[in-house]
C-alpha cells in the first residue's frame, strides 16, 4: 500500500466534542490531511471532556484524544476580519468543508452555500446537525441523549420495566459521523467524475433512524410498533442472553440447523421435538420458558466453555466483557485495532487509540500522527494559506 485512498484530500474540520470530529478521524485514517479549525483560547470543547481532571485543564481531555490523532490544529476567530481572510483563503483550497453547528450558524457569520460555493466551487461542504438544515425542528439544540429519545431508541432499550433507556455510549453522533464520513467520500468519487462540488446537509436524527433498520421498517411495513425486550432478540429464539455457570453469554441460535445443534450440546434434544418449540414463531412465543430450559442445562459449565464449544459447532456465542475486558481480546491485538501514537506536546509517553476497524491491502488503517495541542500548527498557517492559493490556481487551470 503506497497511498492512502484519500491522500492529498485536504479537510477544514469546524466541529467539536464527536460526531464531526468521529467524521474527520475516519478522513484522516484513509490519508485526508484535516485542519481543525478553532476557537482561539479555548477550542474544541472535547479538550475539557474526559475523566482526567489535569489532562482536562490542560485543553486535551481524553473525550479529545480518542477522536483527533493525526489532524492539525490552527486557531481562527471567524468573527475578526483577520481570520475571517485567513479562512475564506484555506476555503478556496480545500476539498471538504465540516462543521457541526446548530443549522444555520456559519450563514450567520456570513458562510452560507452561495458564499462557500462562490469561494470555491469544488467544494465539498458537509454541515452534521442534529435534526438538519430545514424543517420545524432545525434550530432546537441536539445531544446525543436528545436524538436517542427523539428517534425512539430509548423507548426499545431496555426492558419493559426499566425502558426507557440510554444506550451506553453516543451513538447517534456515532452513526452521524460515520455517515457524514461515507456522504463526503461519495462526494468526493461523485466530484472527480465531473461532478464539481457539492453541500450535504447531514440530520442526525435521521441517520439514527435509517440505523435502527428493523425497529422501524416493522412499524412502517408491518404496522407493528417494536418493544423494549432487554437482551432478547425480537426476530428469533433462542436468541439473547443466558447464564452459564460463572456468568453471563450471548447465544443467537437463530436458524433451525443452530437450534437443533444447540440443544443437542447442551443435552437437551428433547427440546426439538417439544410442541412449544417446533417452529420459529412457536420459539418466540415461548421464549421465556425455553430460555428457562436452556439456563438450566448451562449451570453446569464456565461461560468460556460454552462459548468455544458452541462456536465450534457453528452456534455463535460469546461471553458479555466488561470494556476492560474486552480491550484485552486476543481477535483485537492480532488485528492491531489500537495504536500507540505520540502524546500530545511533545512529552516522552504514548496515546493508545483505537482504528476503525479497516484494513487495507492488509494493513490496519492507523492515525498518521498525535493529536494536536491548541494552535499546534498556527505558525504554518501562512504556508496554508499559499498552499490553498497554489490548489486553487491549479483547479483554475493556472489562472490568477
Amino acid at each position: 500500500m503506497e497511498q492512502l485512498p484519500l491522500a492529498g484530500v485536504r479537510v477544514l474540520d469546524l466541529t467539536n466534542v464527536l460526531a464531526g470530529p468521529y467524521c474527520s478521524f475516519q478522513l484522516s485514517l484513509m490519508g485526508a490531511e484535516v485542519v481543525k479549525i478553532e476557537k482561539p483560547g479555548s477550542g474544541d470543547l472535547a479538550r475539557h471532556l474526559g475523566p482526567d481532571p489535569e489532562l482536562n485543564d490542560r485543553g486535551i481531555g481524553t473525550s479529545f484524544l480518542a477522536q483527533n490523532a493525526g489532524k492539525k490544529s490552527v486557531e481562527l476567530d471567524l468573527k475578526d476580519p483577520d481570520g475571517r481572510a485567513a479562512f475564506e483563503d484555506l476555503v478556496r483550497g480545500a476539498d471538504v468543508l465540516l462543521e457541526n453547528y446548530r443549522a444555520g450558524v456559519l450563514a450567520r457569520l456570513g458562510y452560507d452555500w452561495d458564499v462557500l460555493h462562490r469561494l470555491n466551487d469544488q467544494l465539498v461542504y458537509c454541515a452534521i446537525s442534529g435534526f438538519g438544515q430545514t424543517g420545524p425542528g432545525s434550530q432546537a439544540p441536539a445531544y446525543d441523549q436528545v436524538v436517542q429519545g427523539l428517534s425512539g431508541m430509548m423507548s426499545i432499550t431496555g426492558t419493559a420495566e426499566t425502558a426507557p433507556l440510554r444506550v451506553g455510549f453516543p451513538v447517534c453522533d456515532s452513526i452521524g459521523g460515520l455517515m457524514a464520513a461515507f456522504a463526503i467520500s461519495s462526494a468526493l468519487v461523485g466530484r472527480a467524475h465531473g461532478g464539481g462540488g457539492s453541500f450535504l446537509d447531514l440530520s442526525m436524527l435521521e441517520a439514527s433512524m435509517s440505523a435502527m433498520g428493523w425497529a422501524v421498517s416493522s412499524y412502517l411495513i408491518s404496522g407493528v410498533e417494536t418493544v423494549a425486550m432487554g437482551d432478547q432478540n425480537a426476530t428469533a429464539a433462542p436468541s439473547g442472553t443466558f447464564h452459564a455457570a460463572d456468568g453471563p453469554l450471548n447465544i443467537a441460535a437463530n436458524r433451525q440447523s443452530q437450534f437443533e445443534t444447540l440443544c443437542r450440546l447442551i443435552g437437551r434434544e428433547d427440546l426439538v421435538d417439544d410442541p412449544k418449540f417446533l417452529t420459529r414463531d412457536l420459539r418466540k412465543v415461548h421464549r421465556f420458558e425455553l430460555n428457562q430450559e436452556i439456563d438450566e442445562a448451562l449451570a453446569g459449565r464456565s461461560a468460556l466453555v460454552w462459548e468455544k464449544e458452541l462456536s465450534a459447532a457453528g452456534v455463535p456465542a460469546a461471553r458479555i466483557l466488561t470494556v476492560a475486558q474486552a480491550v484485552e481480546s486476543e481477535q483485537l491485538h492480532h488485528r492491531r485495532f489500537f495504536h500507540d501514537v505520540p502524546f500530545p506536546g511533545g512529552e516522552d509517553r504514548m496515546v493508545r487509540t483505537s482504528g476503525n476497524g479497516v484494513h487495507l491491502d492488509g494493513r490496519p488503517l492507523r492515525p498518521q500522527g498525535p493529536p494536536p495541542t491548541l494552535g499546534q500548527h498556527n505558525d504554518e498557517l501562512d504556508e496554508l494559506r499559499r498552499a490553498s492559493q497554489a490548489r486553487s490556481q491549479l483547479r483554475r487551470g493556472g489562472a490568477a
